[in-house]
């Protein structure tokens, strides 16, 4: 379910805006999905709050086992996000 609403309502969301959405995983004993931003999203500051209040929400709305949406960053998108912050 969670992919599927991942696939047919957000990812086409997140690409109008030049970005894209990647599952990574649910933990079923903590509800946390995990998902890797990527394209324009990777590295744009409003992306935590595009996770939180968009797909957090909506996921936590349909699928009642879901407690929350974490970003799951690779190496270098650490820094990407660490650079953006202090420009």
């Amino acid at each position: 379910m969670i992919k599927e609403l991942l696939e047919t309502r957000i990812r086409p969301a997140v690409q109008d805006d030049g970005g894209d959405i990647e599952y990574r995983g649910f933990d079923p004993d903590t509800g946390i999905v995990k998902l890797k931003m990527q394209g324009a999203c990777s590295g744009c500051p409003s992306s935590s709050v595009t996770l939180k209040s968009g797909i957090e929400n909506m996921l936590m709305h349909y699928v009642p086992e879901v407690r929350g949406v974490e970003q799951e960053l690779d190496n270098g998108d650490e820094e990407t996000l660490l650079n953006s912050q202090m420009d």
